[in-house]
Formats: C-alpha cells, sequence, structure tokens
C-alpha cells in the first residue's frame, strides 16, 4: 500500500514538472529561427516586426473611418516607421493631414500612442494599447 502511495505522488510529480516545462518550450519554426512559447507573464522575442505593423493596421482599420480613402487611397495609410532594440514604431496617416504613431515594445506588445498634426505643431500621447489585441481580424 505504501509503494503504490509512492508511486502516484512520483507520478503526480512527473506529470506537473512535465506540464511546467511546457509552458516556456521552444520550437523551431520553418525558417528556422526560433520561436518561444511562453506564458502571459512573460513574452519576450514574440513581436516580430509583421506582427506590429499587422496589429497596428487591424487597429486602424478598425478605429479610423477609411471610406473617404477608397476614392484616394494615398491620403490614408499605414506604414512601417523606424525601428530600434526596444520598439518598432509605425506611423498611421489620416486623410486629414495628421500622424498617429504607433510605439509598439518588441518584448510585451504594449503600444504607445502619439498623435502629431503637423500644421499646428502639436505632438500629444494619446494612449496606450496592447498590440495582441489587434493581431486577429475578427476582433
Amino acid at each position: 500500500m505504501k509503494n503504490r502511495k509512492n508511486i502516484s505522488i512520483i507520478v503526480l510529480l512527473f506529470a506537473i514538472t512535465m506540464l511546467m516545462s511546457s509552458c516556456n518550450s521552444v520550437n523551431t519554426s520553418v525558417d528556422g529561427s526560433k520561436a518561444i512559447n511562453v506564458s502571459n507573464t512573460s513574452r519576450q522575442n514574440e513581436i516580430t516586426k509583421e506582427m506590429a505593423y499587422n496589429g497596428i493596421n487591424n487597429y486602424c482599420h478598425k478605429n479610423f473611418d477609411w471610406d473617404i480613402a477608397k476614392d484616394k487611397p494615398d491620403i490614408m495609410y499605414v506604414e512601417m516607421g523606424e525601428e530600434t532594440d526596444t520598439e518598432y514604431q509605425v506611423t498611421f496617416r489620416s486623410y486629414t493631414g495628421s500622424f498617429t504613431y504607433f510605439y509598439v515594445n518588441k518584448s510585451d506588445g504594449n503600444t504607445k500612442i502619439v498623435e502629431y498634426v503637423p500644421v499646428m505643431n502639436i505632438k500629444e500621447e494619446t494612449g496606450t494599447i496592447n498590440l495582441f489585441d489587434y493581431l486577429d481580424k475578427n476582433n
């Protein structure tokens, strides 16, 4: 009876260890780069340039009226800006001539929003979003 209890405890501990180790596993993608699967508390190295662009593009199409750009697509656009070691800059240009700069933190997806109106020379931080909320187009 005692042996059976010890074996059950060992099996349980082994199962917990396996579950815990899968939370921080590293997979190799098709192109040979390593993709890191980590828990929500630590999403280091998850944000790519493509993810930053796609998430901000989705955000802009959800939150801004693009009807006016159907006839003149050059007056509204989303484009990649500068990149630093810690963040990507994605720029949205409105048909009004104003710019909204999105500074996407590469390690966690937190994104600072700064609006700039060149005609009035006004630059103002207007809030934050999390990029992960906008990576799915169905949001």
